[in-house]
């Protein structure tokens, strides 16, 4: 999706904003810890360390861990006990996860260490800010997480690579190990000290950053959503009475006034559309695929301004367990369980998958002699001997499949561990890598539309497509071609799936008018 390089971040007692998080991710943004964090940090630590000297125990301070949280540790064996801990929980496993979701995870885990509340030393997040800056992305893996206590695993490999242990990726992308890394980049690896194992990795970080990133890409794709809906009701000679400011009011969802006010500015000034509303026109009404669209993609947009608002929240979160809070006390909470975060990331996976269903309703339609209203079978360009656009909608439909069975929620499964003491968990990172899937799957539904769409309304001609939905078909012939014999479809599937992601298809519509 498109980003923009963003100047470098200031890393504060406030956490880092959801733009700030894309930027890092994907544009290799630098960042920067400013004085206030290093006052918080220098105030945290000063609270853990007194802690420490003292008589009463303190979880993960001078105990063990989870189910071993009553035997308490001599303050000589500390130390190693932050090492054991880093160790044995980098203990993921399987494919390794896109450097984008280790940057986000990196910056969202730095943010909390900057707010002092984890008590971890002050050159500790300044080392894991050195590691983003220097682009090494620690090797994280696909399968570890519970969701709780937080990202465990995954946040583990980032500590590990911290330690100057285990594997990462360097600025170039070759594979090597994190002593070599560091040391190539003027680094040096950190030895943890008291509670800082913990402060590492005690957190939501993973999946919240697959919260943000998705977000961002869903706010584009909604809008190609309204963009490819608008241009399949016209190459169906649809109605676009149907998205009357006033009818949309009856109604009055947020996100569905959003969506039918796209579709009327997109349809504004179509000839296509012209010819068939006069009294001679017996058609009553349009399929649902065609008559709902703001309704399903308004529900997706509303369920999309609800996970936003979790993230936002979420964002301002200090995650960490125990915590240093602002009067000196260090308490247990339960504050790292993901269910929050869970529980959006499967809801939007569920509204994901009916946007993309109901993209493929109406690509069908348009390939069906029965139902198009005059276009070629699967509008090739001789049908028989030609196949057209029937097997991309074969690919469209699998995908779609798809997503329905990503659609079934992570979030209510649950499965104990650490001998019961963490009886009941969030599976938030599942959810989130679900979602990741379900994201890339709809972008490429769309694409199908779009592509299929496009190639109806070309063969519309001699009557003209609406001007913002025209700009989108000529932008789309940039790259791809009109209507012909069969060609290879795969690449043209894949440049239109890449004119989605870069923004073209957004901007060539706004090139004629705005879009909510």
């Amino acid at each position: 999706m498109p980003t923009t390089l963003a100047p470098e971040i200031p890393i504060g007692r406030t956490r880092p904003a959801p733009g700030d998080i894309v930027a890092v991710a994907r544009g290799g943004a630098r960042v920067r810890l400013t004085e206030g964090a290093d006052q918080a940090l220098h105030a945290g630590r000063k609270r853990v360390l007194e802690l420490a000297a003292g008589e009463q125990p303190a979880y993960g301070v001078s105990t063990g861990f989870g189910a071993l949280a009553t035997r308490h540790i001599a303050p000589e064996l500390r130390a190693r006990l932050q090492r054991s801990l880093i160790r044995s929980h980098a203990a993921g496993t399987g494919p390794e996860v896109e450097k984008e979701v280790v940057r986000a995870l990196m910056l969202l885990r730095l943010g909390t260490l900057a707010s002092g509340g984890t008590g971890a030393e002050p050159a500790t997040a300044h080392a894991l800010a050195g590691l983003l800056n220097a682009g090494i992305t620690p090797v994280v893996h696909e399968y570890g997480s519970l969701g709780c206590s937080g990202d465990l695993a995954p946040l583990s490999h980032v500590a590990l690579a911290l330690m100057g242990e285990g594997e990462v990726r360097d600025a170039s992308g070759a594979r090597t190990g994190a002593a070599e890394a560091l040391a190539a980049a003027g680094l040096h690896p950190v030895d943890l000290a008291a509670k800082e194992g913990l402060a590492l990795i005690n957190g939501t970080d993973g999946m919240l950053g697959m919260l943000v990133l998705a977000c961002h890409d869903l706010n584009t794709l909604l809008r190609v959503a309204d963009i490819t809906a608008a241009m399949s009701v016209e190459a169906l000679l649809g109605t676009d009475r149907v998205f009357a400011a006033d009818l949309q009011a009856l109604r009055p969802h947020p996100g569905q006034a959003a969506a039918a006010a796209n579709m009327r500015a997109l349809l504004a000034g179509s000839a296509i559309v012209a010819s068939h509303q006069g009294p001679d026109c017996a058609r009553v009404q349009d399929a649902y695929s065609l008559r709902c669209a703001p309704q399903v993609a308004g529900a997706a947009r509303d369920t999309l301004a609800h996970a936003e608002a979790v993230a936002e929240r979420e964002l301002a979160a200090v995650i960490d367990n125990p915590v240093v809070l602002p009067d000196g006390r260090v308490e247990s909470n339960g504050n790292f369980h993901g269910a929050p975060v869970g529980y959006v990331l499967d809801f939007l996976a569920i509204a994901v998958a009916d946007v993309a269903s109901i993209a493929e309703r109406r690509t069908d339609r348009m390939l069906d002699v029965a139902r198009s209203h005059g276009l070629p079978a699967f509008l090739a360009d001789d049908p028989g001997v030609d196949s057209g656009q029937m097997i991309a909608h074969y690919t469209q439909a699998a995908i779609v499949s798809e997503l329905k069975r990503l659609a079934v929620p992570a979030s209510v499964d649950s499965i104990p561990s650490s001998a019961m003491q963490e009886d009941h968990v969030a599976m938030g990172w599942s959810a989130a890598r679900k979602l990741r899937r379900s994201v890339d799957g709809l972008t490429r539904v769309l694409a199908v539309e779009l592509l299929t769409a496009a190639r109806a309304l070309d063969l519309r001609a001699p009557l003209t497509p609406a001007p913002a939905t025209a700009a989108v078909r000529d932008a789309l012939r940039t790259r791809v071609a009109g209507p012909g014999p069969d060609r290879h479809l795969a690449p043209e599937i894949a440049e239109t799936a890449g004119l989605i992601a870069d923004g073209t298809v957004i901007a060539a519509a706004e090139s004629v008018t705005p879009l909510g």
